[in-house]
């Protein structure tokens, strides 16, 4: 019998994915989560970390004093609602400069996938920041903190860093779809579909022992020419 704390296939291919910067079109929020609008919550209120904890002061003052000219990366899953990209920065900031940062997200919704890269002018501060936040508990959430070594980080990592998302409006999603063209394919498919909804309707009929004539008002196949 494995271990309890042996990692599952599926954990391990997850951190993988962490480490090397990919994403699925997996959505890790439920439905009601889903149904959130997406605002940010006030940072501001937070506990300052690298000033409250005397520790962590004293690491990071170490750091800058004798810094290593590299930049370092970490990779931080398990984010609660409300920490996007204005949020991490704001909040990671304590610590030292935040260069780059990208969450992850939805392909096709936009919407957060919980876990984010973060770039630190200093590779020594980096590694601070993911001793101090790993199985920090944040608004409920208890953040996973890794640090991400410079061979692990993927080219594509970093594409779309520092831009805070901008939902597309329904509307318009909408619209665009409304004024798509259709080809000849697409067409023959939807009359299908509806000449499908009607004979189904009809044989609903049929059984309730409704007797209703639908040819009058039925959508007709239109003959090829």
């Amino acid at each position: 019998m494995a271990p309890r704390d042996e990692k599952s296939d599926a954990e391990a291919q997850d951190e993988d994915d962490y480490l090397y910067g990919f994403s699925t079109d997996e959505d890790s929020s439920d439905d009601e989560e889903c149904a959130l609008a997406e605002e940010g919550i006030n940072v501001s209120k937070l506990p300052t970390i690298a000033k409250d904890d005397a520790t962590v002061k004293r690491k990071l003052e170490k750091a800058k004093r004798q810094p290593t000219g590299d930049h370092g990366v970490i990779c931080i899953s398990r984010l609660p609602h409300g920490f996007y990209e204005e949020q991490l920065k704001g909040y990671f900031s304590q610590f030292g400069e935040v260069t780059r940062l990208r969450i992850s997200r939805n392909k096709k919704t936009g919407r957060s996938k919980h876990y984010a890269f973060l770039e630190f002018d200093s590779a020594s501060v980096s590694r601070i920041v993911a001793e101090t936040m790993d199985n920090y508990l944040l608004l409920g959430h208890i953040l996973q903190c890794k640090v991400i070594p410079k061979d692990k980080v993927h080219p594509d990592l970093w594409v779309g860093a520092n831009r805070k998302w901008r939902p597309v409006p329904r509307d318009r999603i909408v619209r665009v779809q409304h004024h798509k063209a259709r080809t000849e394919e697409s067409i023959r498919k939807a009359e299908k579909r509806l000449i499908q909804r009607q004979k189904a309707r009809k044989r609903k009929l049929e059984e309730a022992g409704i007797k209703y004539n639908l040819d009058a008002v039925s959508y007709k196949k239109k003959k090829t020419p």
